[in-house]
């Protein structure tokens, strides 16, 4: 199998075994290469390695059980991504979200800030063959039930400069996005993350001046901080506001038109 190749049998290998105990050797053996090798271009992908990859795939799916399925105990959650205790999901899960597991059932309603990875599109566009492409399944189908509605559209400023101090801190810059747009959005109003540094707020709304405000409030926040490791690190995003009235767009065309709105932004 050429690189591609790997690269699609592990990202399948990993999300259809998110519930088994498996490791980087086990997916290398699913793709019929070294370890070493599966790890060189997942890294080169995504800036994680291979274990990182399924520990942010599996507390990402918890996430989404903590939220969805309230009556099911965080016990039996954490047994299901193949934690052995509650303490090791919940060390996990706070190293992810910075809360426990307890905490965000009571107060949160976003869940995918890792989606499921795909392979970059390829279509002779530089821009989008760059981007990090993800599952945005679940947003299309919502694009396509709200006709018409706004998305607020953002993209963090200099986060490949955060990532060079750790990509523990960029990290932190995404999740602090992601409060930030949690902050103002309204309660029919959905987020997403499209990619790397990316995120959309799908509206319920077909009022420009709405989606403007929100988006408005969240270029308010920028210049504001976080701290890691006792670095200081303000943090800004671009906002643009669009929708796509009328329009039959396919998957692939939302995934490209959102970018290609970021993109207009800068």
């Amino acid at each position: 199998m050429n690189k591609i190749e790997i690269l699609s049998c592990a990202l399948d290998y990993i999300e259809n075994n998110l519930h088994e105990n498996i490791t980087a050797e086990d997916v290398a053996h699913a793709c019929y290469c070294s370890k070493s090798y599966l790890q060189k271009i997942f890294k080169y992908l995504n800036g994680h390695s291979v274990k990182e990859y399924i520990i942010k795939r599996r507390i990402t799916k918890a996430a989404r059980d903590l939220v969805t399925n309230p009556r099911v105990s965080i016990l039996d959650i954490a047994y299901k991504y193949c934690y052995s205790s509650p303490e090791a999901f919940t060390r996990a899960f706070d190293q992810v979200w910075r809360c426990t597991p307890s905490v965000f059932r009571k107060k949160a309603k976003f869940t995918e800030l890792y989606p499921r990875q795909l392979l970059p599109i390829k279509n002779g566009d530089d821009y989008m063959s760059s981007r990090k492409h993800v599952d945005i399944t679940e947003l299309y189908d919502l694009f396509v039930d709200r006709k018409d509605c706004y998305f607020v559209c953002c993209d963090i400023k200099s986060l490949n400069e955060i990532n060079e101090i750790s990509f523990k801190a960029g990290d932190l810059a995404i999740l602090e996005v992601l409060k930030r747009i949690e902050k103002v959005a309204g309660k029919e109003d959905v987020i997403f993350r499209i990619g790397g540094d990316e995120f959309v707020l799908l509206t319920n709304s077909k009022d420009k001046d709405y989606a403007t405000n929100i988006g408005d409030m969240i270029l308010k926040m920028n210049g504001q901080t976080f701290t890691y490791a006792d670095k200081v690190i303000p943090l800004s995003v671009y906002v643009a506001v669009t929708r796509f009235s009328g329009s039959g767009l396919k998957y692939n065309e939302l995934f490209t038109s959102l970018h290609n709105t970021i993109k207009e932004s800068k």
